[in-house]
């Protein structure tokens, strides 16, 4: 269960760290974008401002072409005015001939007309051309005007957006940051949870060494009474033969000897010579024939050391009375 947490909390962790590295080339690309909008932001100001210089420029040139007009203008009605004076002060006498009528009326008519044509033809074109680069200046005013409000909707479109991803940077690096605790506390509760199994696991091999400890003591103790009791029953034949002999031999049978034989098997059990148990450990005891030869010549306790001999003689003689 650790691990698939742990392989899981992983996985979230590569997710993240692969959605961080695609924000932080986003965010760079936009920074850039940013920049780059700057310059040409900073390249059209430059534009802008010198446009506005040439049309300040422009408007000065204007303004002394139309003083310099007006002067003029002064200046031809001041001399008109001056000629007008001389010809009404002055009286010529002149001799004419009377063949040829010279009309100065007409020839001042022709002369103001053609300076005012000049001037009209010269106001005409100062005007045409100040229109005109009126109008250009406009034209490109409005465009940088444009490409102003342009500029500055994708700078404020670029800080939003950084805002934006500035955020969810923020946002990522806190899901990193619980995912790391989150990974750092799965991974003490899995060292918690595993030492507590290595404690519980050597404390039930300790008890485990304890029981096959304590059946191997059993089971000598076992082969130990079991061992007594053969021995015990074995004895125990060999007077009940010993007896039977000697009965038999006070009732005048005398056999010359008397062969005793114990034969046991294995068994299951309490009460047999072998067993297994469920720890792991199986042991069996078996026992092989053991045969007694008592040789009975004469009385019939001769030969045994025991005290019971004494009480078999006993009942010996007991019987030979009653007889």
């Amino acid at each position: 269960m650790l691990s698939g947490d742990r392989v899981r909390l992983d996985s979230e962790l590569r997710n993240m760290q692969d959605l961080v590295e695609d924000y932080k080339k986003r965010y760079e690309v936009e920074i850039n974008r940013r920049t780059a909008a700057e310059n040409e932001f900073v390249v059209l100001k430059k534009d802008v401002d010198a446009a506005y210089m040439n049309k300040v420029e422009l408007q000065a040139k204007v303004d002394s072409l139309t003083d310099e007009i007006k002067f003029f203008k002064c200046l031809y009605e001041g001399e008109i005015t001056q000629i007008q004076s001389h010809i009404s002060d002055t009286s010529i006498v002149l001799s004419m001939d009377n063949n040829r009528d010279l009309d100065l009326d007409s020839i001042i008519a022709e002369v103001r007309a053609q300076y005012e044509e000049v001037t009209l033809k010269s106001k005409a074109e100062a005007e045409t051309l100040y229109q005109t680069k009126i109008q250009e200046l406009q034209v490109t005013a409005g465009q940088h005007g444009d490409d102003l409000k342009l500029t500055k909707a994708e700078i404020s479109e670029l800080n939003r957006l950084i805002q934006r991803i500035r955020s969810e940077i923020g946002n990522v690096k806190k899901q990193c940051a619980n995912l790391e605790m989150a990974i750092a506390d799965a991974e003490q509760r899995g060292d918690c949870a595993l030492k507590d199994a290595r404690a519980k696991l050597d404390e039930l091999e300790g008890a485990l060494h304890q029981a096959k400890e304590e059946l191997a003591r059993m089971l000598r103790e076992y082969q130990e009474l079991v061992s007594l009791k053969l021995a015990l029953d074995m004895e125990i034949a060999t007077y009940r033969k010993l007896l039977e002999s000697e009965e038999c031999r006070m009732s005048g049978e005398y056999p010359n000897s008397v062969s005793i034989s114990v034969i046991s098997s294995t068994n299951a059990g309490a009460g047999g010579a072998g067993f297994s148990m469920g720890f792991g450990a199986s042991s069996s005891y078996s026992y092989k024939t053991a045969a007694a030869d008592v040789k009975t010549k004469g009385s019939c306790g001769s030969e045994l050391k025991d005290p019971l001999a004494k009480t078999s003689g006993s009942s010996c003689a007991t019987k030979k009375a009653s007889r």
